[in-house]
């Protein structure tokens, strides 16, 4: 099954600053970030509805090793991928951008 795969330029934009972020603690770190969020997307893009709706049709897939989640929705053969945001932040954030 194809599945197209798109992020939001928000999306792209959050993984450039948790990359940077990490780079910055840790040279190196950031590129293991990179790698666990790319992990995230192929099971996705491998099976869309592995992850739970959390609301209305959005799903949110956590990632492996860091406290990161991402938020994207499966419809129509295609995966919009809205954000990915540190888990302790206000869910109102990824709540606001999904809405």
């Amino acid at each position: 099954m194809a599945v197209e795969l798109i992020f939001a330029p928000e999306a792209q934009e959050d993984i450039a600053e948790a990359y940077s972020w990490y780079e910055d603690r840790r040279p190196g770190l950031g590129e293991e970030f990179l790698a666990c969020v790319d992990a995230s997307v192929q099971n996705i893009n491998r099976i869309p509805e592995i992850h739970p709706v959390i609301h209305e049709n959005y799903r949110r897939a956590l990632v492996r090793r860091f406290p990161y989640a991402l938020f994207y929705e499966y419809f129509e053969g295609k995966i919009l991928v809205y954000g990915i945001f540190h888990t302790s932040r206000d869910p109102q954030k990824w709540r606001n951008r999904l809405l």
